[in-house]
């Protein structure tokens, strides 16, 4: 886990800085910088349009009665792809379009679900699942079935 910090707050931006020296010296100073800002500019418009059609995603998952999975994986997608985008860079830029493209999203969905799976194989991941029991009994002792929305267990 440390590494994995020390590369995401050292490494990256060390290599994205030298990226973007070595593109100022190519195509000059002044491109560079038009280059970080339209990027950034691109991104957080992108950001928006996405950010909107996933919410609208997610809104009728619910209204149907289905597990948002996918749009909350795509939610999350594209929250990291506008910060992506809006950090100065070359390759945080190009992983913000990854994410933030449909199209490449559901490589990002399928290599997620297939970590998750995974984890839950292996035992790396676990789900905790609180119930009523913090809130005056279980659950299991009101009947065996979950509380209905809105039904008040009495003690």
């Amino acid at each position: 886990m440390l590494f994995r910090l020390f590369c995401a707050f050292v490494l990256v931006p060390l290599l994205e800085l030298a990226l973007l020296i070595r593109i100022g010296t190519v195509v000059g100073a002044w491109p560079t910088l038009a280059l970080v800002v339209g990027t950034g500019l691109l991104g957080a418009a992108l950001a928006r349009r996405e950010g909107t059609r996933t919410l609208l995603a997610l809104q009728r998952d619910l209204a149907e009665g289905r597990l948002p999975a996918q749009s909350l994986v795509a939610g999350a997608s594209v929250l990291v792809g506008g910060a992506f985008l809006l950090t100065p860079g070359v390759l945080t830029d190009l992983a913000g379009l990854c994410l933030l493209l449909p199209l490449t999203r559901r490589f990002a969905f399928r290599w997620v679900r297939r970590r998750m799976e995974a984890g839950l194989a292996t035992g790396a991941v676990r789900f905790t699942v609180w119930g009523m029991e913090g809130r005056g009994g279980s659950a299991r002792e009101e009947g065996g079935r979950p509380p209905r929305p809105g039904e008040i267990i009495q003690d």
